[in-house]
């Protein structure tokens, strides 16, 4: 069985949303089913991430404008962005604790979940936006990358697309940023030709899906897109931006992902870290808002793994989802001698 850490810290809940979609109870609900799954996990405190590693990914006056917004008693990034008196701090967390899972995994741990918030994937370098205050997965990557670990893939399978994200990379070609998400969604980016710039071009992968996509779309995704893409970049290391919105039971998701798929996905994640990278994968919680599927789902995850085989998915045809997968065959071939 692989070893396995789960990152938390009890200042993510302090980060004070109220009833917000993206709340504390998210976490709560899914510690207490983790400790009650009798998974044998290496529990990880973490550190607060260095205004220096924050610094390699956000501007410093943006740094500064989430500092000030706590310190008078919170406030709005935007409209959907919540800033409470101690979400300064539980950001700087949880920026630190993607970036403890990527300590540990390069010490030698096989894989980490950092069950974190606030999220990530939409934090751009200047903004905050979409519940996300500082981009932890782009932070950690960085922060892999100064450790030797210099060729990154993100895997990123919100519902939403990773806008911020996939801006940070868009002219690099040391990180693969790979992303599915639902189309038309929110940000409204992500699209088959959005590939990259600047002599990046290939390296980012959007496959944006048809609403109603399920288990079998998102299988299509990883076999035919994914897998052979991330092999033939071969990573130093892999990230997830796992969301678990796509859940069919997610009320901000118009999919129809089961709780299986998640872990068929981290099982194929875990597959390329595997071959590439001795392992070394790290995990970071973005959505997922229906308390119960999103608990079940990070349980699916973690058995994956440590190891554990998944469900078997049946896969049955997807006409709509296998269009738009062959669409990003088509536009990221040129750069990629697997898909020619």
């Amino acid at each position: 069985m692989a070893s396995t850490g789960l990152i938390y810290h009890p200042i993510y809940l302090e980060h004070d949303t109220d009833s917000h979609p993206e709340r504390k109870e998210r976490l709560i609900t899914t510690l207490e089913k983790i400790k009650s799954s009798g998974l044998e996990l290496e529990f990880l405190t973490p550190r607060p991430a260095t205004l220096e590693e924050v610094g390699m990914i956000h501007s410093p006056g943006y740094i500064d404008q989430v500092k000030a917004i706590s310190e008078r008693g919170g406030g709005y990034l935007d409209l959907d962005t919540v800033v409470s008196p101690r979400s300064y701090d539980a950001a700087l967390m949880a920026a630190g604790g993607v970036i403890t899972g990527v300590e540990r995994v390069n010490d030698g741990l096989d894989n980490a979940f950092a069950l974190v918030r606030p999220p990530g994937h939409h934090a751009l370098p200047n903004r905050g936006m979409g519940f996300c205050v500082f981009n932890n997965v782009a932070i950690a990557a960085r922060s892999a990358q100064k450790m030797g670990l210099q060729k990154v893939l993100i895997v990123d399978w919100d519902v939403h697309h990773g806008n911020g994200t996939s801006a940070i990379f868009y002219d690099d070609r040391s990180v693969l940023y790979f992303s599915t998400h639902e189309s038309p969604h929110y940000p409204g980016t992500g699209r088959v030709r959005e590939l990259g710039m600047d002599g990046a071009e290939g390296f980012t992968v959007n496959v944006p899906l048809p609403r109603g996509t399920g288990d079998s779309g998102y299988f299509a995704a990883f076999e035919e897109v994914l897998k052979p893409v991330a092999l033939e970049f071969d990573p130093d290391i892999v990230l997830i931006s796992a969301g678990q919105d796509p859940h069919a039971s997610d009320p901000l998701s118009g999919m129809n992902l089961t709780t299986d798929a998640f872990g068929y996905m981290a099982a194929a994640v875990k597959e390329i870290a595997d071959a590439c990278c001795q392992g070394r994968l790290v995990a970071a919680l973005e959505g997922g808002y229906n308390l119960e599927a999103l608990s079940d789902s990070v349980v699916a995850i973690l058995r994956s793994f440590v190891g554990e085989a998944p469900p078997r998915i049946e896969v049955e045809e997807d006409p709509r989802a296998s269009e738009r997968i062959e669409e990003v065959k088509r536009a990221i071939a040129p750069y990629w001698s697997c898909l020619r």
